[in-house]
């Protein structure tokens, strides 16, 4: 290197050296930490000028709480509902198990802390800021605060006050004096502020008579009320687990602290809460249309202390006031009218309940949850618990045709394909040996599918889903509506008899999606939520395609033939253009009719339930007859409410786009080979030849009462006007089916 490169270096280096010499100027070590202290020192000056600046306020003024005024579409009032349920007590009248119970569950640290969680509130700060929902990890002080002080509003003026209130409450009160305002200000559910209010609500009990195990079922329902009542969660064995893990989550904490003896806390048993006992003015249907709508409004993120504490919610519904006094009128004519409970042990077990919707919007239109909210609390419309037996057949076939499903010889399914109806017929080509029988053991031969559906033949469907792909027919039928729990429900060839549980709200849902030509509706109760400027966020109806029209209007003309010629022969009465499907489960637990026009869906359920133990039991020997099918009451009172309900409206007919089932016109039989809905039996069966020992085919039609093949219902020529079937008469072979006892009551 010359001179000259030697003193361009140089300069160079010198260059950067003042280059880093002026950024130091401006970054140094000391600078930095002075900007931090100014920064902190800026801070505490401000959280002492808050401090000093923030007073602890009066208690909030209760006695400006509104009610919520619940109305019917028309805009005529259903209930009002909202009056505060509180009796202030002493701490003295707490137990002390109890107390620890609830620190247990909401604030292990209480009794040392400051009365803040600075973690937990910056926590609810950040998630104010950015939209994320409301706060969490509040200590027992700042609740008591939010609840007694201040308001529930989720905004950051609110939470920073709440963080200051509890810092001086801390210091003004002792922890007994805040742990007092905490329970007696906080809410339990079923309209209960306060302890006092829930030892009563829970239990029967006054809070000084509550027991630990019940004191931690109290404290573990703060976190949800609602979601945590045993009432609620009792018909979801998901629900109830949850309500189980959080209890016992309560008991742990509390033997963590030593609060409570290891081998007692392992000697308790979970105390189930008594029935809840509703407020005034919810008799008859009205409850069970306000906790219908409570529980939409809470899915739909209205907040639960904002529609229960808060109050001033006016809510219109959905519900049509002439169809639901429609419903409730053929429920009391059609079944209740014939039952004498004093008379009849039997009668008192049967637990009617209906849901009515628009296929085009999916508003419900009308609900009927039992016979009267004061003394039946679980809304027969939307429980799950019970089969939901051969109203699921439809959606085998519709997945069928979905999926261009072929038989085992590798025929396409459609509604004249040939099926084995033999009973007892083991299914073939499934890994799990599976033979039902059909209703009374009855073999019909070789039939049409659309026979089988007219006829409810369970051996035929048994061999329909596993032809299909059972997890291609839950996929189809879920994508429908069906309500899926936690878990799913198992796949297995007895699922395509409708082993899993749903609630006529659910088949309404799915029924109403064939009605709408395969387009999802999704039942809505709650037309509109309002509080001042507050509208609530209600979800948009769905306008997914989830089967192809051809395929809904395909089940839609094979279902007209289960009323025209089949076991709904009784929804006739109603004299209009009707699809729909009966069902009864094992030991006749329950019985259904869910059928629909082009207006209007409606799905019948009855259940057999013990109110003693609220247990299933058989609906046999209601009204003093014998078995009760899906054809017979559940049906009858379809078409009683359906007739009255669209009175005066010009009668509709569907709108098909298909070529195969009831109420298209067979074309005569071809060169094809294709046979027509009315085939001659001699065609080979889907699964192969029948072996000797099974019942040869009719030399009849399968249509056409026979020996072998009995028929549901007389000639259309000589059919009564209205035929009325009851279950006092002996079940015929159009009765419904499902004696399923390879499957359980629910899964």
């Amino acid at each position: 290197m010359g001179r000259a490169d030697a003193r361009r270096a140089r300069g160079r280096g010198a260059r950067r050296a003042r280059s880093k010499s002026g950024i130091r100027r401006f970054f140094t070590w000391r600078k930095l930490l002075g900007g931090f202290l100014a920064v902190c020192a800026l801070f505490i000056g401000a959280f002492i000028a808050l401090y000093l600046y923030v007073d602890v306020p009066g208690a909030n003024a209760q006695a400006q709480l509104q009610s919520n005024t619940y109305r019917y579409s028309d805009g005529t009032v259903i209930a009002r509902e909202g009056q505060v349920n509180r009796e202030s007590v002493r701490l003295t009248r707490v137990p002390r198990d109890v107390q620890h119970a609830f620190v247990a569950a909401e604030n292990k640290s209480f009794y040392s802390d400051s009365g803040v969680d600075l973690k937990g509130t910056a926590r609810g700060l950040l998630n104010t800021v950015t939209g994320k929902g409301k706060q969490g990890g509040s200590t027992i002080t700042q609740q008591y605060v939010k609840n007694y002080f201040l308001t529930q509003e989720q905004t950051v003026t609110r939470k920073a006050k709440e963080l200051i209130i509890s810092l001086k409450v801390d210091r003004e009160k002792t922890k007994d004096e805040i742990l007092e305002g905490y329970l007696n200000t906080s809410y339990f559910g079923r309209g209960a502020y306060g302890i006092q209010a829930a030892a009563r609500a829970y239990y029967g009990v006054d809070s000084q008579d509550l027991s630990v195990g019940q004191g931690a079922y109290l404290a573990a329902l703060l976190q949800a009320p609602t979601q945590y009542d045993w009432t609620n969660a009792k018909s979801d064995g998901t629900a109830r687990t949850r309500v189980l893990q959080r209890w016992n989550y309560v008991l742990d904490n509390m033997a963590e602290m030593d609060w409570i003896d290891p081998g007692k806390r392992d000697g308790l048993k979970f105390p189930e809460p008594i029935a809840p006992k509703p407020a005034p003015g919810l008799q008859g249907q009205a409850g069970y249309l306000v906790r219908a709508a409570k529980a939409e409004l809470l899915a739909s993120g209205v907040d639960e202390q904002e529609l229960e504490a808060g109050g001033g919610w006016d809510i219109t519904l959905s519900i049509d006031r002439k169809k639901q006094r429609a419903l409730e009128k053929a429920v009391k004519t059609r079944l209740l009218a014939d039952l004498d409970p004093k008379e009849r042990k039997v009668d008192r077990h049967v637990q009617p309940g209906a849901a009515s919707v628009d296929p085009r919007t999916g508003r419900v239109l009308a609900l009927y949850g039992g016979r009267d909210f004061v003394k039946h609390q679980i809304s027969n419309a939307t429980r799950r618990d019970y089969q939901a037996a051969s109203t699921f057949k439809p959606l085998v076939l519709a997945s069928a045709l979905q999926n261009g499903a072929k038989t085992q010889d590798g025929r396409p399914i459609a509604a004249n394909t040939i099926y084995d109806g033999t009973s007892k017929r083991p299914v073939k080509g499934s890994p799990t040996p599976f033979a039902p029988p059909n209703e009374d053991n009855r073999s019909y031969g070789q039939v049409t599918v659309q026979r089988a559906m007219n006829n409810s033949i369970n051996s035929v469907f048994a061999q329909m889903g596993v032809d299909v792909g059972l997890q291609e027919v839950k996929d189809t039928a879920v994508g429908l509506g069906m309500y899926e729990k936690a878990g799913g429900f198992v796949v297995r060839p007895s699922m395509s008899l409708g082993v899993m549980g749903a609630s006529p709200l659910d088949m309404a849902g799915v029924y109403a999606t064939l009605d709408n030509h395969g387009q999802k509706v999704t039942p809505r109760l709650v037309k509109s939520a309002e509080r001042g400027e507050q509208k609530a966020e209600l979800p948009e109806p769905e306008k997914e395609q989830v089967v192809e029209r051809t395929t809904a209007d395909s089940v839609t003309s094979v279902l007209t033939g289960v009323v025209e010629d089949g076991t709904g022969a009784a929804a006739r009465s109603a004299g209009l253009e009707i699809a729909g499907k009966t069902g009864t489960s094992d030991d006749n637990k329950s019985a259904w009719f869910t059928g629909y026009t082009p207006d209007m869906v409606t799905s019948v359920g009855l259940f057999g339930e013990d109110p003693e133990n609220g247990r299933h039991v058989t609906l046999s020997g209601t009204a003093g007859g014998g078995r009760v099918n899906g054809g017979g009451y559940p049906a009858e009172i379809w078409a009683a409410y359906t007739k009255s309900a669209l009175q005066g409206k010009d009668p509709a007919e569907f709108d098909l786009d298909t070529d195969q089932g009831a109420a298209i016109t067979p074309a005569p039989t071809g060169s094809s080979g294709t046979a027509d809905p009315d085939p001659d039996p001699t065609p080979t069966p889907s699964d192969g030849t029948a072996s000797p020992d099974e019942p040869s085919p009719s030399t009849s039609t399968p249509d056409d009462p026979s020996p072998s093949v009995p028929s549901s219902s007389p000639p259309e020529s000589s059919r009564p006007p209205k035929p009325s079937p009851r279950p006092t008469e002996p079940p015929g072979p159009g009765d419904d089916d499902d004696p399923q006892p390879l499957s359980p009551r629910r899964e």
